[in-house]
């Protein structure tokens, strides 16, 4: 029996009852985090690609054999899905599974600058890496000096890519247009208003679009 007052503990001392907390709780909290946080940002790619093919959520999840409950909880980032689930909303989104763990979200509109080449051999570059699920269309576009046209956006979702090959070239978003020089590379919204305008010169430019399969 202890007595009514034991005094202060000496500084140091280990804790008792209450006050020590279960050894690898920290750790299992961390690991609710991470996987709580994968959960999320597999539901917002699942959402977003589901989204850009116009798909409901009904058709998505009959084609993957899932209630419409449970794929509403995977969009929300609720539960924890196990990798055959994933690869069946995948494989119904014709994407590889690998697009829906990656945290990606809209990088808006990419301007690489050109670079110099090296002098003594071959010089690669990845100029950019587009996701599987896309249907891919390339065209080679000259504009005369002076000319000015307007793009018309095409389905949501889709991405045009830039490469100037000659010329001087102002183009992109028609509120957000670059000025590209031989060598650059953009990358834009292709579903809202765009441009491409030349000034003195006239521009040689190759057209990389690439638009989400369709459900």
């Amino acid at each position: 029996m202890s007595t009514a007052d034991e005094g202060p503990r000496p500084a140091g001392s280990a804790a008792t009852g209450s006050d020590r907390r279960p050894a690898g709780t920290a750790a299992a909290d961390r690991d609710r985090r991470r996987t709580s946080s994968a959960a999320a940002a597999a539901g917002a790619q699942i959402q977003r690609l589901r989204r850009q093919r116009g798909m409901s959520q009904a058709e998505l999840a009959r084609r993957t054999g899932l209630s419409k409950a449970t794929l509403s909880q995977l969009e929300a980032g609720m539960g924890n899905p196990t990798i055959d689930t994933l690869d069946a909303v995948a494989v119904a989104l014709a994407v590889p599974l690998t697009d829906l763990l990656t945290r990606a979200g809209d990088p808006g509109v990419v301007h690489l600058p050109a670079t110099a080449a090296a002098g003594d051999g071959p010089t690669r570059e990845l100029l950019r890496r587009i996701s599987g699920g896309h249907s891919l269309e390339i065209w080679r576009l000259r504009l005369p000096p002076e000319t000015a046209v307007d793009g018309v956006p095409h389905a949501p979702g889709t991405t045009e890519h830039l490469l100037l090959a000659s010329g001087h070239l102002v183009a992109g978003p028609a509120d957000d247009p670059r000025g590209l020089e031989p060598g650059d590379m953009l990358a834009f919204a292709g579903d809202a208003p765009h441009c491409y305008r030349t000034g003195d010169l006239p521009a040689d430019v190759t057209v990389v679009i690439a638009s989400p399969v369709a459900g």
